[in-house]
């Protein structure tokens, strides 16, 4: 059984204005294997910022199912669901939500004080990661005193240490310079490569490239798919790159 199955999943939003009805998405299907490392792409308004919300249960579908580890999310109630998003899944975001009130370290501990753990539980958790992460040195220190690529290691710390069945990422390089996007690339890949399943949006090719599997989004549908196969980084460049070129081209001719 696939660790995330997305059925049939539809969303409609109606515009205050006029009661005008928008479909952001329209009967999208996939799955996402235990362990999976899965890039979704697409153009601005395309769906793929409303699917990472509904899969994060931050919005609820019109229709559809989301289940993780054969859980349907949509039976829950909303305390239900905080509670459920907090132990299992975890979130990393393009402008870090990081509190400036708290240490890095206070940030980290942040879901795990929500869920009453104790301190030397937390402690415990934090040390492997830190140093995986490399932040060890700075977890006293503010957001405001480091650099953005060390607030988005933070950030990814403090979604790893819930222990979260699956990893939400939402352009997690967008803020980032070329150096810290190729390190925080790196770390998605290592935390990968132990076993974490990961799903991100994201419009950057270098980003996606580091992916097992990339979906295209389009019009709210899923229509195309990539697998890394044996592929390299660079040999899964040139698939998407090609793939986008594809795209853009049937676009222009329907417009046309």
């Amino acid at each position: 059984m696939a660790l995330l199955e997305v059925i049939n999943l539809k969303k409609v939003y109606t515009t205050r204005l006029g009661g005008t009805k928008v479909q952001a998405l329209d009967q999208v299907n996939f799955t996402v294997e235990k362990g999976e490392y899965v890039a979704i792409m697409g153009e601005s308004g395309s769906g793929k910022t409303t699917l990472l919300n509904l899969m994060a249960s931050l919005d609820r579908p019109t229709s559809g199912q989301i289940i993780l580890n054969g859980i349907n999310m949509e039976t829950m109630k909303q305390k239900q669901l905080c509670g459920f998003r907090r132990e299992h899944l975890g979130f990393v975001f393009q402008d870090f939500n990081l509190l400036d009130s708290l240490t890095l370290k206070d940030n980290i501990f942040l879901p795990l004080v929500l869920s009453g753990k104790d301190y030397t539980d937390m402690a415990q958790r934090l040390l492997p990661l830190a140093n995986k992460l490399a932040i060890s040195d700075i977890l006293e220190k503010y957001p405001y005193e480091v650099s953005g690529g060390q607030k988005q290691r933070a950030a990814v710390a403090r979604a790893l240490i819930t222990n979260p069945q699956i990893l939400l990422a939402d352009e997690p390089t967008g803020a980032l310079d070329s150096k810290a996007s190729d390190q925080l690339l790196k770390i998605f890949s290592e935390v990968n490569k132990d076993g974490q399943t990961i799903f991100m949006v994201t419009h950057s090719v270098q980003a996606a490239s580091r992916a097992g599997r990339v979906l295209f989004i389009k019009d709210g549908c899923v229509f195309h798919q990539i697998y890394r196969g044996t592929s390299s980084n660079e040999e899964m460049y040139r698939k998407i790159t090609d793939s986008l070129t594809v795209i853009q081209t049937k676009k222009q001719e329907e417009v046309s």
